[in-house]
């Protein structure tokens, strides 16, 4: 039995002040790849992991498929052992999202090896994941354009990044499917990888709480611009979305915390008339989205970047995950 996901864009977090009684709230959109694919097959040893892809095995992704394991064995008092092997996989901490979907993944894989039907919301509670921004969980689910409601403060009362927060996911309060004919131009720069772990913790409560002002128009743009572009498929307005809500908050904070590498991509983006552009999550991956003229722009960031970058071009995904039996 093996499943396949892919990677998502994190536009934003929509509320880290919390004075309304609810914290975080995520906005995000699926793409079709890069993509995850691991193969689960039982055995009669011990579970363990190997990897396929052209990919160097590393020890975290190890980790988090050993860990989602452990925690659906006991949530379903079992005592199978499985081998699980990444036949497709892309590099972690790149702002991608990779660790929800090795751990949803497996959590998946052993539901569905075993007959038992969990939805994926009850999964990600299991392994812990959509702890902050529900995007990776219901891109994994649904895929699309996801926007979140966040928690209540009475569940979670810390500002912390899903990597340390052990809350069940947020609701999911809006999703659409995402314009197909629009091309994602992909940018990861050729440094050092996207905060993480102790780092990010730290950058939360070091810039945490935000001003309310910021959280109030995130909310404006995006109910008023953000997602009446998508609907309408007015990419000129969702360039101006994106940019606006990039430039506010604890995303404006994300980003001004990075190299000069990831400001000149986004620059020449918005120089060269792709408003749609940002980063995504703590990077260092960037975006642009646009509908022509996708190839000769990646030749231009290849050559702009002196070819210390990897520049991919994508599409939205408009579905969920898929298992092959």
């Amino acid at each position: 039995m093996e499943i396949e996901t892919s990677a998502r864009l994190h536009l934003s977090l929509i509320d880290l002040n919390g004075s309304e009684g609810r914290i975080d709230g995520g906005i995000g959109l699926t793409l079709k790849d890069p993509s995850l694919i691991i193969e689960c097959i039982e055995n009669n040893t011990q579970t363990n992991v190997v990897c396929s892809d052209k990919y160097v095995m590393e020890d975290e992704y190890e980790k988090k498929i050993i860990d989602a394991y452990e925690k659906m064995k006991n949530y379903l008092g079992i005592d199978n052992t499985y081998t699980f092997n990444i036949k497709k996989i892309y590099p972690i901490h790149h702002g991608l999202g990779l660790g929800t979907q090795l751990a949803l993944s497996t959590a998946k894989l052993v539901s569905e090896i075993n007959d038992i039907d969990l939805d994926t919301y009850t999964q990600a509670s299991v392994v812990g994941r959509g702890g902050t921004s529900g995007v990776g969980v219901y891109a994994f689910d649904k895929g699309g354009f996801i926007i979140d409601g966040g928690h209540k403060s009475d569940m979670k009362s810390e500002f912390l990044p899903s990597s340390a927060s052990k809350v069940a996911p947020p609701p999911l309060i809006a999703r659409y499917d995402f314009p197909e004919d629009w091309d994602i131009l992909l940018i990861t720069p050729n440094i050092s990888q996207g905060s993480s772990g102790s780092s990010e913790v730290n950058i939360f409560k070091q810039y945490t709480p935000i001003a309310k002002s910021d959280v109030e128009s995130i909310s404006h743009i995006t109910l008023m611009k953000l997602m009446p572009s998508i609907v309408e498929h007015d990419l000129d307005m969702l360039g101006e979305a994106i940019s606006q809500i990039q430039n506010r908050g604890f995303k404006k904070i994300e980003k001004d915390l990075q190299s000069s590498e990831i400001h000149s991509i986004i620059n020449y983006m918005h120089d060269n008339g792709i408003n749609a552009a940002g980063m995504s999550s703590f990077g260092p991956t960037c975006f642009g989205i646009v509908d022509s003229n996708a190839k000769s722009l990646k030749h231009e960031i290849l050559d702009l970047m002196d070819n210390k970058a990897e520049v991919t071009i994508t599409k939205a995904k408009n579905y969920g995950s898929k298992i092959k039996k």
